[in-house]
């Protein structure tokens, strides 16, 4: 039911959508039900559930104040929009959405949704966003927080500016470009994952995955890239780099020299040095992996 509407234009374009302008909404699903509606200039107040089951709608330099707006929803457009805080677990169990050129304060944003193309967009409080979703694309997005799209599906991300533990857990199928990732067990539990020429910085990176690669990325990690089976690495260089690789099977093809590297199952390693190399004879099979140093000598 709609609640209150202030100085509101309804008209219909050519499209044959219903355009709601500068509309104040309030009280429990506000729009429930929409179909074929545009929104421009408004605000989404006090009120759960505004535009629950909406479909065919788009949202224009309008804001969201309350909790659950877009709750199993379709074909939805929003540009330059605004997401405040307590607009929190604003796109759940919601189909074929696009956000772009806006900012989403709120947190616990986008939970089982599908096909979710997110372009030039802020999370400054990423909590739990992101979570279970498939057919994810991720243009310039940055965001702040925690479990940044834990168990996601089908994710394709360039300049992608994290800050923000725990990312990408138990995902599958990522590819990540141009992007900067400083976060602590980024991408563990994952399958398929391909990140080019970016920048990870965090502890135990990539723990516990299937393959894994890295291409033309600059690495900081304590005790990264272990126990992963199949990781790849091309071009690469790890700066302050310890204790990498153990129990890995991997290929490595880094520039510069890695700080330590312990008990890798199974591969081929290339450097320009290895600061310090252990083999353990009791705990892997050291004539399995290969150690090609190309400008220096392990200790």
């Amino acid at each position: 039911m709609l609640n209150s509407i202030q100085d509101t234009t309804d008209t219909s374009d050519a499209d044959g959508m219903v355009e709601v302008r500068q509309a104040f909404l309030t009280g429990e699903r506000a729009e429930f039900f929409a179909r074929d509606r545009r929104y421009v200039d408004t605000i989404f107040a006090d009120g759960e559930s505004p535009l629950k089951h909406a479909r065919d709608i788009e949202l224009v330099d309008s804001s969201f104040k309350w909790k659950y707006p877009l709750w199993y929803c379709s074909n939805v457009r929003a540009r330059n929009c605004t997401w405040f805080e307590m607009g929190r677990a604003g796109v759940w169990y919601t189909d074929h959405i696009t956000v772009e050129d806006s900012t989403i304060e709120a947190p616990k944003n986008f939970r089982r949704a599908h096909d979710v193309s997110l372009r030039n967009v802020d999370f400054p409080n990423a909590e739990e966003t992101l979570w279970s979703c498939r057919d994810v694309t991720l243009d310039n997005v940055s965001a702040h927080g925690d479990y940044l799209a834990m168990n996601c599906e089908n994710v394709k991300a360039d300049n992608l500016r994290l800050v923000g533990n725990y990312p990408f857990d138990g995902a599958r199928n990522v590819q990540i470009s141009n992007s900067r990732l400083i976060s602590k067990d980024c991408f563990w539990n994952c399958e398929n994952v391909t990140v080019r020429d970016s920048f990870v910085s965090g502890e135990y990176l990539a723990w516990n995955s299937r393959n894994v690669t890295f291409e033309n990325c600059t690495i900081e990690s304590l005790q990264g890239l272990c126990y992963v089976d199949n990781l790849v690495l091309r071009n690469c260089r790890l700066i302050n780099t310890t204790l990498a690789f153990e129990y890995s099977t991997v290929d490595a093809d880094v520039h510069g020299t890695i700080d330590s590297v312990l008990n890798p199952s199974a591969g081929t390693i290339r450097a320009d040095a290895i600061g310090k190399l252990t083999l353990d004879p009791e705990r892997i099979d050291p004539s399995k992996v290969r150690v090609v140093l190309t400008g220096g000598n392990a200790d």
